[in-house]
């Protein structure tokens, strides 16, 4: 079968290797479709700090089922399916208490462990997400970072009648955003510097939008809240510019969730913190139940990623569909590689 091997930063290798088998409660995929996502491109730049080479990469995937292990119940072969990533002990007190997303001796599959890149991918029962017949590949390889909006909004307090701020209108932030939505959010605004993202955002139903170089957050949070303000925010940036601005303009006792990989460390001002009792919250990929409830929230239209998907390469343009995201910078949200 074909497999594509990330050497080194920016090189990518194809190679013939054997079919893997499946073992008791294993699940041999065909894979379909596979999203390149932002870490991925970290990887490609040789900028990702836990991933060394050579790589096989993937983990935002979809595929149909081609052989099932003894045991395997929750799936059969022809059918769709999708499965989380994570490599997880099950045996730290993260994992003893369920949150098994922030394992001690966390890895995932295309970083740390082998990904998806190859025609057929062997997975386990326990990670195995089925996808219904009315959803696309295209959407079920979706599923990985809509989880990722599930969970991160879940880490946040109530949400329904809220006004909320999403910061970073990337596939992360639109995501996060229409989950937002779907959790019964009074108002949502989404802030970036890219008017083709909010463009997007637009189009995926998130009316209220600001370019941050164009207009300041605490301006737009005024058109669009009025005195209310925010009591909310989501920060899908990374970037001290856009942390300062959530906690400079949030309500008081407002929450913060973090879901941006910083580069470098921001400096908050704590003192500010502090006196308006603003929590800032962590949030780390997804569980289960978030790749389940993903599933169902694009399986029922109310998250819509069509708009989300800017272009497709076959698997063996793989190195071109990273030369793309390079050359049209912010005007290209989520990449698809097609098998």
């Amino acid at each position: 079968m074909r497999q594509a091997v990330m050497t080194e930063p920016g090189k990518i290798e194809f190679g013939d290797v054997a079919e893997p088998k499946v073992g008791k409660g294993q699940i041999l995929l065909r894979v379909k479709q596979i999203g390149v996502c932002g870490s991925d491109v970290h990887v490609n730049h040789g900028k990702h700090p836990f991933t060394s080479y050579p790589v096989v990469q993937g983990h935002e995937f979809s595929g149909q089922v081609e052989a099932v292990g003894e045991g395997v119940t929750k799936v059969k072969v022809g059918d769709k399916a999708t499965a989380r990533p994570q490599l997880v002990c099950g045996k730290c007190q993260p994992c003893r208490r369920g949150d098994y997303n922030i394992c001690d001796v966390l890895r995932v599959e295309g970083f740390q462990a082998p990904g998806c890149a190859q025609d057929l991918f062997v997975t386990t029962e326990d990670k195995i997400v089925p996808l219904p017949d009315s959803l696309t590949y295209e959407q079920g390889a979706l599923i990985e970072p809509t989880a990722v909006g599930v969970h991160s909004t879940g880490r946040a307090p109530e949400l329904k009648g809220k006004n909320v701020a999403v910061l970073g209108a990337g596939p992360i932030g639109n995501l996060v955003a229409q989950v937002v939505r779907c959790r019964g959010a009074k108002n949502i605004l989404i802030t970036d510097l890219s008017d083709f993202r909010l463009e997007i955002a637009k189009k995926c139903g998130i009316a209220n939008t600001s370019n941050a170089g164009k207009e300041s957050l605490a301006d737009a949070a005024k058109r669009v809240f009025g005195e209310e303000g925010f009591d909310v925010a989501f920060e899908a940036v990374g970037a001290e510019a856009t942390m300062d601005a959530a906690v400079q303009n949030i309500e008081k006792g407002g929450f913060i969730v973090v879901l941006g990989v910083f580069g470098e460390k921001p400096r908050i001002d704590m003192s500010i913190v502090g006196d308006r009792e603003q929590t800032i919250i962590g949030t780390l990929m997804y569980k289960h139940e978030d790749y389940v409830k993903a599933v169902e929230l694009i399986a029922s239209g109310e998250v819509i990623t069509e708009p989300l998907v800017t272009k497709h390469f076959p698997f063996e343009q793989y190195a071109a569909a990273y030369k793309f995201i390079d050359e049209q910078g912010d005007k290209t949200l989520k990449v698809m590689i097609d098998l």
